[in-house]
């Protein structure tokens, strides 16, 4: 598995993410200058992560953010941490997903201790859901979106297996 380093976000890191584009279909994940201030709430939790060589690949947020309405959000923390992930876009598809993820994992159980980690992810997204289906991950649920009438799919699995 890679080394990555993962750290509270800085305002110089979401400076830099807020401007990541990444290829259609996945230009769904652009971000826009305005969304600055929710990469910056400290109830978002969200992280950026950086290689060994400390180049920012990536970032991910525990709870709330990671959510998308629609979703079955029934069970909450302390027994499930929603999960959210975004990867560099020059990074993706490449292979490197499963080992970026599992240090997400790795760090969220060691610092929030959860039962379960859940993910949504849109349906067109086949890289992502291999992904967290090879770490083992599991459907649990699948809703449309309202807004854009996106579905998704809800995934979890144990955080200590």
């Amino acid at each position: 598995m890679a080394d990555y380093q993962i750290i509270p976000i800085s305002r110089e890191q979401a400076e830099v993410i807020v401007f990541w584009t990444y290829e259609p279909p996945y230009s769904v994940y652009d971000l826009k200058p305005e969304d600055l201030t929710g990469l910056l709430n400290p109830d978002y939790r969200y992280h950026h992560m950086l290689d060994v060589r400390g180049e920012l690949v990536g970032y991910c947020c525990f709870g709330l953010d990671a959510q998308v309405p629609g979703g079955d959000y029934s069970r909450a923390e302390p027994e499930v941490l929603d999960v959210g992930v975004g990867m560099r876009p020059d990074m993706t598809g490449k292979g490197r997903g499963a080992d970026f993820v599992a240090a997400i994992l790795d760090y969220a159980r060691e610092n929030y201790r959860p039962s379960l980690f859940r993910v949504t992810v849109a349906d067109f997204n086949g890289r992502s859901l291999r992904t967290f289906r090879k770490l083992g991950f599991l459907d649990t649920h699948n809703f449309i979106r309202e807004a854009g009438q996106m579905p998704f799919t809800q995934l979890e699995r144990t955080a200590y297996g």
